[in-house]
């Protein structure tokens, strides 16, 4: 079911042009924006279109402006999930604030559904009629139909004429240099009129992509935040907050900019590491042993002196005596 849908499914991959072609197809709008549609009509009427029947439209309310209003046509969503059954959150209080990933998301999800539901065709469904019950349906439809016409205007405008050119230049009378020159001219600034329309395009353009990408960092923020969050209150807990593992963590967490841990975290890593504790073990063993050995040479060597004759402990010293002087030398 699409309701179940993850966030690496092919339906989020799906941009914003095709998302508004498929809205303004099936409900017979002419929206330019995705986040056009976080008044959360739009998403009625397109439930209204894979379940007809389902969605009260009285109630739905095209003309939504404030937030209160929004939040009141998302109420109705919420009542078509529920008799539904569909376990899809809706994040209310960010599609209001018309931010256009978030709308891009759902409005991406919504496709995925309706698209899942007799395979995305829809049998007699009639937008503008059902839309006319609605709180401003008329007048958005009244709206739609007017964008659509000055956008056909403007394209038939910018299309040229030139039979009609040639017929004027025939009845043309002969004119003066200066006339010449200011009618050359004229044909140049109509031309050049679309350049700042294409500018301006190309600025919301930019915008909105920028507008994209500050959202999916303040995502992404929020994510990792979350998770250092979920490692402050883990050691914050009072059966291991005393551990010298816990306390390191917080001196990372807690530390200012700049602020050198390097030494102290691995001072602390070869303390709490159990290999270099094994290690200081046995070299404290091996010296253990060796003040042993020493201790027990030096009490036989003494035991041995004390037990020789006179005699021989003269001529052991003659013998170090010698055995001390250069090799060359013989006793």
């Amino acid at each position: 079911m699409a309701a179940n849908i993850g966030i690496m499914d092919s339906a989020y991959f799906v941009g914003r042009t095709e998302i508004l072609a498929w809205i303004n197809s099936t409900l017979h709008l002419n929206l330019s924006k995705v986040e056009e549609a976080c008044s959360g009509a739009v998403h009625c009427q397109l439930m209204d279109s894979v379940h007809p029947g389902t969605v009260p439209m009285h109630k739905v309310n095209f003309d939504a402006k404030s937030e209160y209003e929004m939040i009141q046509n998302y109420k109705v969503l919420q009542d078509v999930f529920n008799k539904l059954k569909l376990t899809k959150h809706i994040e209310v209080s960010k599609l209001v604030k018309g931010r256009p990933l978030d709308n891009l998301e759902f409005m991406q999800w919504m496709k995925k559904y309706c698209d899942s539901i007799n395979g995305g065709q829809l049998h007699n469904y009639h937008a503008l009629e059902r839309r006319e019950a609605c709180k401003g349906g008329k007048e958005a439809t009244r709206r739609a139909a007017a964008t659509q016409q000055s956008g056909k205007s403007s394209s038939s405008s910018a299309a040229p004429r030139p039979s009609s050119s040639n017929g004027t230049r025939k009845h043309e009378p002969p004119s003066s240099n200066a006339g010449n020159h200011h009618s050359s001219r004229a044909p140049s600034s109509k031309q050049t009129k679309p350049a700042p329309a294409a500018a301006a395009a190309a600025y919301d353009e930019k915008i909105t992509e920028l507008k994209l990408y500050i959202d999916s960092l303040e995502k992404e923020r929020d994510f990792y935040f979350s998770k250092l969050r979920d490692v402050e209150i883990l050691c914050q807990n009072p059966d291991t907050e005393h551990l010298p593992l816990v306390g390191s963590i917080k001196r990372i967490l807690y530390a200012a900019d700049g602020e050198d841990l390097g030494a102290a975290a691995a001072a602390e890593t070869q303390t709490l590491s159990p290999i270099a504790e094994g290690s200081e073990e046995r070299r404290n063993s091996a010296i253990e042993s060796q003040k042993r050995k020493l201790i027990v040479n030096q009490d036989v060597d003494a035991a041995a002196i004390t037990s020789l004759s006179p005699r021989q402990r003269l001529s052991d010293s003659s013998d170090v005596k010698c055995s001390g002087s250069s090799p060359l030398l013989t006793c």
